[in-house]
């Protein structure tokens, strides 16, 4: 179970599905897996050296302990991994729930599977189901999503001076219209802020890259080279954003609560996050189910079954935040 740490470390260059991790044919893991070697050996030395003996505590942490700490501020370096299910009570579907996610939804482009309408490969050859696809999907539209009560619960956290740092997996921007200031934001798969080349990388006009796709439906083409350009969100088989290298070993050493929200912790390197933490970190899920590493629940560890909202609203209530919650929930309209 040691190694697994080690094993993810190798990844973080490139964004992989868990089930088809191992078997990637991805070039990029090359060029990042000696640095990230030895880092993974750091990480290893520091959780299972010196301190393999440290114990985590007797009592177990509850919702209700995590949440009169949040009240005392007794926290200071919340780190918060958000996921797609943040953002269904916005309307946007997550990706994996049987039929309303958004892979389900996808069966009438003919996939090959339900993953390949974010490959590069796939799009490379195939761009017209993403191109369709962003008709739904492009933030920012009139009358589109608003921020959600746990996107006004992370942004209570900033105004507490309690966030360290948000890792958000969603694309969706939700983090930034909640008022969230972009240096507590990592945008883990990039956003539609900017685009580019998929082959040169020259950039293109954000708003040429829109028009081409959402009200032309077409595949915005590159100047330079000829190749197809995409909006800068990273396909299965692209990098990260440095930005996710440059802070996560610090965020994760510094961490003293990881709030995980609504994810299937299926994509790496994301999905290790959890156990990057020190071993007294508590973490607290908000989720449908347990995923990942909360498959077997430590004592530090505390789980809330259910929707994100309805976890954030639980919390507040015993923080004696109502009030506040739905002010800036209100903020976020």
């Amino acid at each position: 179970m040691r190694l697994t740490h080690l094993h993810w470390g190798l990844a973080l260059s490139s964004t992989v599905p868990v089930s088809s991790w191992i078997s990637s044919r991805s070039s990029n893991y090359g060029s990042s897996v000696i640095g990230y070697f030895n880092e993974s050996l750091c990480r290893l030395t520091r959780l299972y050296g010196s301190n393999s003996n440290k114990s985590v505590g007797a009592d177990s942490e509850t919702l209700e302990s995590l949440a009169k700490r949040l009240s005392n501020q007794k926290f200071q370096n919340v780190v918060v991994l958000m996921g797609a299910g943040a953002s269904v009570s916005a309307g946007i579907p997550d990706f994996r729930s049987p039929g309303t996610g958004l892979y389900d939804r996808l069966q009438h482009y003919q996939l090959p599977y339900p993953e390949a309408i974010f490959d590069l490969d796939y799009y490379r050859d195939h761009p017209k189901p993403f191109v369709e696809l962003c008709q739904e999907i492009w933030p920012g539209k009139e009358g589109g999503p608003r921020p959600t009560l746990a996107h006004a619960f992370c942004k209570i956290l900033e105004d507490q001076g309690m966030l360290r740092r948000i890792y958000t997996q969603n694309i969706d921007g939700l983090e930034s219209l909640a008022g969230i200031d972009t240096d507590k934001l990592v945008e883990c798969h990039g956003h539609f802020r900017t685009s580019s080349c998929i082959k040169c990388r020259s950039t293109m006009s954000i708003d040429d890259c829109r028009r081409e796709m959402v009200e032309k439906m077409e595949v915005p083409i590159c100047k330079q080279c000829g190749s197809y350009v995409k909006p800068d969100i990273v396909f299965f088989g692209e990098e990260l954003p440095s930005r996710f290298q440059e802070l996560v070993t610090a965020d994760t050493d510094s961490a003293d609560l990881l709030l995980v929200m609504g994810t299937s912790l299926m994509v790496m390197p994301v999905a290790a996050i959890p156990s990057w933490v020190s071993r007294d970190c508590p973490r607290l899920l908000l989720n449908r189910e347990r995923v990942g590493n909360f498959l077997r629940i430590q004592s530090r560890d505390v789980f809330f079954e259910g929707d994100c909202d309805d976890g954030v609203r639980e919390i507040c209530r015993m923080a004696g935040w109502e009030s506040l919650l739905e002010d800036r929930f209100q903020d976020c309209r």
